[in-house]
Order: structure tokens, then C-alpha cells, then sequence
């Protein structure tokens, strides 16, 4: 009987840690989308890995490390009117162990002059000194 009690025990806590986690990349996915809205791309790259082993996979393919994902995100959105408002439709967030996770969703730019745009995403995200930080990401 002890055995089963502490089996449940540690399965409520991998699922509650499990639920924290996720509410945790919610909230990332969440401030992102507040950072990105107010035209602070510099802000809303502070959650992607700071390092050369970033990788965002987009339709011209992939793009290796931070600051060539930053300056890709100045490219392709020079300004405000570019950048149009974000929205996320987050569908899945698969914590996969207590350090990485995968999270699916929808993405939507409102812009008004250049036209909406929006797609898919996949992303890879792992817990780096507390914090949750995307390593790669995959945007169609």
C-alpha cells in the first residue's frame, strides 16, 4: 500500500510540475506577443537562446544563431507597419521532461496596409537556469 501511495504521489508532482511548466511557456508565448505588438523585436528575442546554436527554420530556409535571427526579424520587418499586431493560437504545449518542451500553435499578423499574413509554428523550447528559452523554431 506505501508503494502505491508514493507511485501517486510522485505522479501528482511530475503532473502539477508538468502544468507549472506549461503555464510558464504560456506566459513566454504571452509576453512575447505583448513585446512583438509594441515593435520591441530586440524584446521579444530575450526568450530565444543567446547563442549560435539557435536555429529558426522559415520557408527560405534555416537561419543559424541569435544575431542572424535578429537581423533576419529587422529584414523582414523594418518597421511598425511591417510588423502589423501578433496574435498566437497556442494549440499544444507538450512538456516533454522537466528541462525541454514542444509547443504548437497558430500565428496571425494584423496589417492593415500590407496585407494579413499568418501560419504555423513549432517550437523547441528548454528550461535554462529557471527560465524557458526557445532554441528552435519552425514558422511556416
Amino acid at each position: 500500500m506505501g508503494r502505491i501511495l508514493i507511485l501517486l504521489l510522485l505522479s501528482f508532482s511530475s503532473f502539477a510540475q508538468s502544468k507549472t511548466d506549461e503555464q510558464a511557456i504560456r506566459e513566454v508565448l504571452a509576453t512575447q506577443n505583448k513585446l512583438w505588438n509594441q515593435g520591441d523585436i530586440p524584446g521579444f528575442m530575450a526568450y530565444y537562446n543567446h547563442s549560435e546554436d539557435l536555429k529558426f527554420i522559415g520557408k527560405n530556409g534555416i537561419t543559424q544563431g541569435w544575431d542572424a535571427t535578429l537581423a533576419r526579424y529587422h529584414k523582414s520587418y523594418p518597421n511598425q507597419e511591417a510588423m502589423g499586431q501578433l496574435t498566437f493560437d497556442i494549440l499544444e504545449v507538450d512538456v516533454t521532461a522537466s528541462k525541454t518542451a514542444w509547443v504548437i500553435g497558430k500565428w496571425h499578423l494584423t496589417r492593415p496596409k500590407l496585407g494579413d499574413v499568418g501560419g504555423h509554428f513549432t517550437l523547441l523550447l528548454k528550461k535554462v537556469k529557471g527560465k524557458w528559452l526557445i532554441f528552435r523554431d519552425h514558422t511556416s
